[in-house]
């Protein structure tokens, strides 16, 4: 589509505003994620006095990169609206959260409406695909005792063993109370169709906008 000579400046105010936006972000990575890191590491004489308070303070920094992460969708103009009951009434009691998975933007928007729920989110627990170990925020969940969980039917018992251990390990250990969980299993425009004929094999609903959940995580939690 070609751009007038009116909508040339409007245009590369749009292109400075995401290359900001983006030097923001890079700068937000290179500097919080290895200060995480480097402040957990001084801790470590604190986790073996107390680890109890090891945690807590870990908790309290994870709580402020998902801030950081949040703070993405403020700045470009996101909020969230919400409605219904206030859940931070429960913020310190025990509690799965079930998300239904559109885009990647579900975990930034998470982030945002969370932060001002009390503890919940230093003291929140994530399953997410094995793949987002990979990435630059990867190194923080592993410390932080997220659950990567691999895909696929070949694996699908052995995880949850894994599951089972990983949360005898690192949830009430580490105090944790809060479990955040996408019973879809991923994106749902990537699951629509095989849940829907997986639904029509077994005579169950079909469903548009969300798929059937896989419940062997859910189960094991």
């Amino acid at each position: 589509m070609a751009v007038t000579v009116e909508e040339a400046p409007w245009l590369g105010w749009i292109v400075a505003k995401a290359l900001m936006r983006f030097a923001f972000m890079v700068a937000n990575n290179l500097v919080a994620i290895p200060s995480y890191i480097c402040y957990v590491i001084i801790l470590q004489p604190l986790r073996v006095l107390d680890s109890k308070r090891f945690w807590y303070i870990e908790g309290l920094m994870y709580k402020w990169l998902l801030g950081m992460v949040a703070s993405w969708g403020w700045y470009a103009g996101y909020t969230v609206m919400e409605w219904g009951e206030d859940i931070k009434a429960i913020a310190k009691d025990e509690a799965v959260m079930l998300v239904n998975h559109q885009a990647t933007g579900d975990v930034c928007t998470l982030m945002m409406c969370l932060q001002d729920k009390g503890p919940v989110v230093a003291q929140m627990m994530w399953l997410m695909d094995h793949i987002f170990k990979y990435t630059n925020f990867g190194i923080v969940s592993l410390i932080h005792g997220d659950f990567f969980i691999r895909q696929g039917r070949a694996y699908r018992d052995q995880q949850l063993l894994v599951l089972k251990k990983h949360l005898e390990h690192n949830y009430r250990s580490r105090d944790r109370k809060w479990i955040v969980l996408f019973p879809e299993g991923g994106f749902l425009r990537k699951r629509r169709e095989t849940s829907q004929a997986f639904a029509k094999k077994n005579n169950l609903p079909f469903l548009t906008h969300v798929t059937l959940p896989r419940f062997g995580a859910t189960n094991i939690i």
